[in-house]
Parts: structure tokens; sequence; C-alpha cells
């Protein structure tokens, strides 16, 4: 990308409405930078960028070479229709009202302007290819999902052969046909643009051919490697099992930890290690599979020399869990559920090709795009992130918090709570700890520090030498 930073970015839009004919300082007409924004689903840290050395994606990572890389990136709620609702409103789940994967945002913000929406109402061209607000999957791929047709002048709703050849998907858990919340997988035939992600990545590339001459927003969300994870055969043979392993952990950790941070019982599904491994290498071969159509997208944005002006955000709208603590999928406040890789390219930032240890959220993304566009984010509950893209060491005091819920444990009655669905645990995460409580406390607490322990094997929060620090989060916990 060519060198301009973030300032001359944003003059070129002091003062300029978008299809304005005003000129800018080289005389020609100022043009508002385009937004790729690419999302994918059930992605967790697992890449090369990320120091995950086993990992196969170089185009992720080298996204990650042309802007910043933030290394303590959390979601709202580690499940797809909370987490989207969240970062695609600006709103964190307990304004939008979204707590499972039903309830559709409008329902409590009938008013609210998306993401998508602030932009057209700027003249961006806004469109949409694949999974940006919740889908079933993968029972609604090709269909509109739960979306949300204002957002949008245009949705694609690709379909690719791995819905025809679900009856070949290997199942280990759950009931026949309940392959999105399953432990499955297939090795396809055939080629990546035969596989709804390949679809997906070829119609947002016709799009930003067909758009280049105006501003636009494109959102472009990959379907993997959500389960079923299902990706063609030779991204498999580049993840032989020998090269990959399954988590080692202390035998006693679980212990000190409360019942109900448990998502997965019982551990590991008590699925053999034949069984978990076969999963471990298909999740892997789909991170691989996203890692190319990602490749195409960057290809496609050098040839139509669209790269020095459009900003480019990829993540992945919530983590994964690959057993640690027994644990797979999401649903959990672990580290692992709760952290997402988040990587923001804008053309020429000081920060190109850094990595930012502050923590920051997926709600952050509405303000900082609206900043980097000079548009108004009023209403956005997250923080714009710019300051940190021009200096990832800028201060920053702002913690992330991560919530999700649970059922009623036994014993406790839906009359004493008849205004709750379920219990909320909620977490906030600092750059050095990480505390959780579960019901208010009332159902047990959590105390990880990360400058020790990163992988969150000892809970802290009962121990005497910690109750400053605990007392401290508990507050900061209470006022996200």
């Amino acid at each position: 990308m060519r060198s301009l930073t973030i300032l001359s970015v944003l003059s070129l839009l002091a003062g300029v409405a978008v299809g304005s004919d005003a000129p800018s300082a080289g005389g020609k007409p100022a043009r508002p930078p385009n937004v790729l924004l690419v999302i994918s689903d059930d992605l967790n840290n697992s890449l090369g960028c990320y120091g995950y050395p086993v990992a196969k994606t170089p185009n992720i990572d080298r996204l990650a070479s042309m802007g910043m890389r933030f290394d303590r990136a959390y979601c709202q709620f580690p499940l797809c229709n909370p987490s989207r609702a969240s970062f695609m409103t600006g709103r964190r789940p307990d304004t939008t009202g979204v707590l499972e994967n039903r309830t559709h945002f409008r329902e409590k913000l009938p008013d609210v302007a998306t993401l998508p929406q602030l932009f057209q109402r700027h003249g961006y061209f806004a469109a949409r290819v694949g999974k940006i607000y919740h889908y079933g999957v993968p029972a609604q791929i090709g269909t509109d999902g739960l979306d949300d047709a204002p957002s949008w002048q245009l949705r694609i709703n690709p379909r690719g052969r791995d819905k025809d050849d679900e009856d070949e998907v290997i199942q280990y858990t759950g009931q026949k046909g309940s392959l999105g919340a399953a432990i499955s997988f297939l090795a396809a035939e055939g080629t990546d643009e035969e596989q709804t992600d390949g679809k997906i990545a070829s119609e947002v590339i016709r799009l930003m051919e067909e758009h280049r001459d105006r501003p636009f927003f494109i959102a472009c969300g990959f379907f993997r490697p959500h389960v079923p994870c299902v990706a063609p055969k030779h991204y498999f043979a580049e993840h032989p099992q020998s090269t990959l392993s399954l988590p080692r952990e202390p035998a006693d950790h679980l212990a000190g930890i409360p019942e109900i941070a448990f998502h997965v019982r019982p551990a590991n599904y008590g699925l053999t290690t034949e069984q978990l491994m076969n999963f471990l290498q298909a999740y892997h071969a789909c991170v691989t599979f996203v890692d190319s159509q990602v490749g195409r997208l960057l290809a496609a944005l050098d040839r139509l020399k669209l790269a020095d002006n459009t900003i480019v955000v990829f993540f992945g709208d919530h983590g994964w869990l690959l057993g640690e603590h027994g644990q797979w999928q999401k649903m959990s406040l672990f580290e692992e559920s709760a952290r997402v890789p988040l990587i923001i390219a804008v053309p020429g930032a000081a920060g190109a090709g850094k990595g930012c240890g502050r923590t920051v959220e997926l709600v952050d993304v509405y303000p900082t795009l609206a900043d980097l566009c000079g548009l108004d984010a009023a209403g956005a509950e997250g923080k714009s992130l710019r300051p940190l893209l021009e200096d990832p060491r800028a201060a920053w005091s702002a913690p992330a918090f991560t919530q999700v819920t649970r059922g009623v444990p036994v014993g406790t009655t839906q009359a004493a709570r008849p205004a709750r669905r379920g219990l909320m645990g909620r977490s906030v995460r600092t750059e050095r700890w990480r505390y959780t409580e579960w019901d208010e406390g009332r159902q047990g607490a959590e105390l990880y520090d990360h400058d020790a322990d990163p992988k969150e094997y000892r809970n802290l929060a009962k121990d005497p030498k910690y109750a400053e620090t605990v007392r401290e989060l508990k507050r900061l916990l209470r006022r996200p």
C-alpha cells in the first residue's frame, strides 16, 4: 500500500461530502476511503501472525504486515448472534437485548443506525456477501438468515457444494441434523470455488470490480471454520496430524474452577483422542481454506488498484476452544473463547506491521471505522482505536468486557428470578488480569494472572493475597 497516514486520509475527507467535486490539495476530487470488512465465523487466534507455530495462514499474515494486529482483542459475547448484533450496532449485548441466536436487535433498537447504514447515509455503496448478521449454520446457508435489510443496498447469499455434501459429513456429537453445534467435519471433493466461502470471495471481488469508481462499504462474511468444518481435501493434507497436538494441562487444574464455567460436559465430549485429532485437523484445514480466500481478496485489491484507498478490517466474531480445560467450541469465558483475532489495515498507517497489546473490543470496530472515515458514531458504546493505530503504545485505559449466559443450575427455581433467562456470567479483561463472576458471584468467581498464568490454570479468586485485586476488578466489572 502507498504511504498515506491516517491523518492524510482524514484530511481528504475534511469538509468534503462523498461524491463531491470539491478538489483535494492535489487538484483532483477528494475520494473517501473504501471499507472492506471481512469476518470469519468461529475463528480463534491460531494464526501465524499470532504466533501459532503450525498455522498455514500466509495471506492473513500478510494483511497483518500491512496493518495493525491487536493481540488482546475480545468479543462481547461468545455466540454468533449476540456478538454480531453488538459489533454491527456498536452497542453492548445488554443494550441490544440479544443474548441468544433467535432475537433480532431491532426488537429493542428499531431505529439504530448500523455500521453499514451509517456509511450509506454518507453516500457509500453498502453490500454484504455471506454471513454478517446471524445465520443458522449450515441450515440457513444460501438464505438471508437473521439479516437486517435496512443495512444494505445489496445482499448476496451464495450456496456451495458443502450444502449438497452434508450427508457425507462425519459427525461425532449431537443429534443427527444438528451439524451446526456438533463436532463434525468433511474433507471435501472439488475446488475452492465450488464451496460456499469460495463463492463468497468471488462475489466480493465482482462487487469491488463493479463499484470501484465510487466509495464502497463491502462486508464479506465467511462461514468457516464454523462446524461442520468442511474444506477441500488438499487443505487437510497441509495439516498432517503429526504436526498437531491437543492441549497438555495440569491434571488437577479444573478443581479450582466453578462448575458453571464449563459448557462442555463431560470433558472433551467423552471423545477418543483419535476423534479429537481428526477434528483438530479439520478445524485447521478450514482456517487455511479461509486464508486462501482472504488471499484472493487482497490480490483483487491490488489488481484493481484499490489497495491504496481501502481500509481492510479482518476479525473473528468470537473465539473457539480446541480442548483447553476439556472444552470445545464457544459459549465460555475462558481466554480462548473470548479472545479474537483483529487486524485493521489503514493505508500507510504509522503502526503498520506492528502488534498492539492494549485490551480492545469488537464493539470498538464501529466507532473506529466511523472515525477513520470522518463520520459521527453517535450512540456507539465502544472507543475509536485510531490513537492505537497511530501508536500501539499510546495511553489507553479501556478494559474489555465479555458476557455469556448459562441455564439456571439444579436446585434453583426460575420463579426465584422471573425476569431472567438463565444466569449471566460476566468477565473483565485488563492487560494483566481476567476476572469473572457467575450470577454476580453467587455461582462462583475466577481470577487469573495472565502475566504468570496465560493459560488460566490457577484460579486466584479465593486467595487472600489477591483480595484487593478482586475488589478493584469487581468495581471495574460493573461499569462497562
